[in-house]
């Protein structure tokens, strides 16, 4: 049996706001996102984008790999983490909502997360001539368990259409808003022609997991150094059920 790959959940890069704002973990500093990089390419790892990792997933080819995403599409993903990406020549994907492009995260205005720019046409475009990957992450960041099947169903399946027709193209990986899905919404996902969809339960990726509920590790504000570190290389991270 393989070793467990890990794939890495980011949200922001960028500085952090203040103490004392809503969903602040989630903001990583481009400091602490160039450390984490370098660390896993100082010992060796290579970071994969979700279509890099495919072979990997099915155990097509093995090596010291890990998963890197990014969801819901901020500009200073393009911004700050773009450019470590291509420093250490890793690859990685940005979920992105194909309703919402060139606008910013509105789903979270009524609890007071600062609102923040969201990729247009042309960052994704950039985006994807870096090498790097687009996924979905629906249309409008709708809690799909929230949704009748009609709504659900064309949140994840018109997302894929409209950016593959937008972008030029495939979009084969999904990801589920804030988590949330059922094995209804893991049906929908595999009809609409992804390969994966990650979740955020946490834990590696492990043999013969569910490409339809993966599991991630978050990197959040707090992840100093070694809890990263451990997050990544030990069983910390690999609580199931």
């Amino acid at each position: 049996m393989r070793n467990p790959i890990p794939i890495l959940m980011y949200h922001q890069i960028d500085t952090p706001p203040a103490k004392g704002t809503p969903m602040r973990g989630l903001t990583v500093s481009p400091v602490s996102f160039r450390r984490q990089m370098a660390l896993l390419s100082t010992l060796g790892y290579h970071g994969l984008s979700m279509r890099d990792l495919e072979p990997y997933l099915d155990e097509r080819r093995r090596g010291k790999v890990f998963g890197i995403t990014f969801d819901d599409g901020y500009r200073n993903n393009l911004e700050h983490a773009l450019p470590e990406l291509q420093r250490h020549r890793f690859t990685a994907t940005c979920y992105g909502l194909s309703g919402l492009s060139g606008g910013c995260n509105q789903w979270d205005a009524e609890i007071g997360v600062p609102q923040k720019p969201l990729m247009n046409d042309d960052d994704w475009r950039q985006w994807l001539a870096a090498g790097m990957d687009v996924g979905s992450h629906t249309r409008y960041h709708l809690d799909l368990t929230t949704q009748d099947d009609a709504t659900a169903k064309a949140e994840i399946q018109e997302s894929k259409n409209e950016l593959e027709q937008r972008l030029g193209a495939e979009i084969r990986h999904f990801c589920y808003p804030y988590g949330r899905f059922s094995e209804r919404h893991q049906h929908m996902v595999r009809e609409a022609g992804y390969v994966t969809a990650t979740t955020t339960r946490r834990g590696r990726v492990a043999e013969n997991d569910d490409r339809f509920a993966l599991r991630r590790v978050l990197v959040a504000k707090s992840t100093d150094p070694l809890r990263f570190w451990i997050k990544i290389a030990t069983a910390y991270e690999d609580r199931r059920g």
